[in-house]
């Protein structure tokens, strides 16, 4: 299987960690020769309830049962993708209230962006240094790490960085300003949360000359951070948010919401502003449905900031430096791009998964699921500081 893996299917790194998989359940995936790895993980930020979670996998099989694809987004009224967005139009401020359902994160930037310029008649779009937002070339043009853009230049015109937190560059936000877009909390970059009501300065800045904020929630949204979106941790309203990832409770879905009076801009002048063949799939909506309904419904945001209390609690050592983050969302920070490197693979062959992030080398991704028990929090924090333990004696 390994070598077909190699063969067939295209690789996005040199050194793929190569786990092969039998099944997953709850907080552990479990590979083909029998082990099982704890997931503090969670398909990155991925999978919000776990795996196998009971509700989505019944909210997908009786949906399958129904029907699968039928018509290109839009044209059909499909009860689970009209039951969702309603749901999260209830969940979200005045006058977020209408949603567009996509595939993908990444495709739901592409729809936000074309959106604000539909919207304002400007084509400048200001995006913060060291911001991911995805891979695709409207993504890419607002990712701020230029290394990872030159190599598919040239990208969208008009957009340019400014720097998180930087109070000074939010003048840069002028009447020819189009939107900014900035992740609520920078998630590659490592986990940097704002400070100080930046972002509540920036969209009083975005109202002074009429131009759009756009919020990428894709990471600390559904639950993540304690609230159903990270903005609701801070004082402000978006004019569009940006959603994915967890919001599928594992399956591909993102969207992106606005107020009425704007998403009616991408349905004329022209027709089909935005279209998607798969977008609002109702199988896929189905799951998100169940996902949104336990998350809101249940005990799991109310837990969060105990459950992060716990990581912090247990990951006291003296080789991590900080945790940053909010929620479930962190990262523990370590001297060296070297020694985070190790960290990771030592805990991956003592059956615990973590990971990189993007931007940032020295942190290592603590994402688990939202269901995650205390018990399995004590016992990977118990595996992780080990393995930092042993490194120590070394030194």
């Amino acid at each position: 299987m390994l070598s077909d893996f190699l063969k067939y299917q295209t690789q996005t790194t040199p050194h793929p960690l190569s786990v092969a998989i039998s099944y997953a359940k709850g907080s552990y995936i479990y590979d083909t020769d029998g082990n099982a790895h704890l997931d503090f993980v969670a398909g990155v930020s991925a999978c919000s309830l776990g795996h196998g979670h009971p509700k989505i996998n019944q909210a997908v099989k009786e949906q399958l049962d129904r029907y699968a694809h039928v018509m290109v987004y839009g044209e059909y009224v499909q009860s689970p993708a009209v039951e969702l967005c309603k749901l999260l139009a209830s969940h979200l401020p005045d006058p977020l209230d209408t949603t567009y359902l996509v595939n993908s994160g990444t495709e739901a930037i592409e729809g936000a962006l074309k959106l604000a310029r539909r919207a304002t008649g400007r084509s400048e779009i200001l995006y913060a240094h060291h911001a991911y937002h995805g891979n695709t070339m409207g993504s890419l043009s607002v990712m701020g790490f230029e290394e990872r853009k030159t190599p598919f230049g040239p990208l969208i015109p008009d957009c340019h960085a400014i720097h998180f937190n930087n109070f000074e560059d939010i003048n840069r936000i002028t009447h020819k300003t189009a939107a900014v877009i900035l992740e609520t909390i920078q998630g590659g970059a490592g986990f940097i949360l704002p400070e100080n009501d930046y972002l509540s300065k920036v969209k009083e800045r975005c109202e002074e000359v009429g131009a759009l904020l756009i919020l990428d929630e894709i990471q600390p949204g559904f639950g993540r951070t304690g609230k159903l979106f990270g903005f609701q941790q801070y004082d402000l309203i978006p004019d569009i948010v940006v959603m994915g990832k967890g919001m599928g409770g594992g399956l591909p879905i993102g969207a992106f919401t606005a107020s009425q009076k704007h998403m009616a801009l991408l349905k004329d002048n022209p027709k089909l502003g935005h279209i998607t063949t798969f977008g609002g799939n109702p199988v896929i909506a189905a799951a998100a449905l169940a996902t949104l309904k336990e998350i809101t419904e249940s005990d799991l945001m109310p837990g969060i900031a105990h459950k992060e209390s716990l990581f912090r609690k247990h990951l006291k050592h003296p080789l991590i430096k900080e945790i940053r983050g909010k929620g479930l969302m962190l990262a523990a920070m370590v001297d060296s791009k070297d020694l985070a490197t190790r960290v990771i693979l030592e805990c991956k062959a003592q059956n615990l998964i973590l990971f990189w992030l993007l931007f940032e080398p020295c942190a290592i991704r603590i994402t688990p699921p939202l269901t995650i028990s205390e018990e399995e929090i004590e016992k990977g924090c118990a595996i992780l500081t080990g393995v930092l333990d042993k490194i120590l004696s070394e030194k």
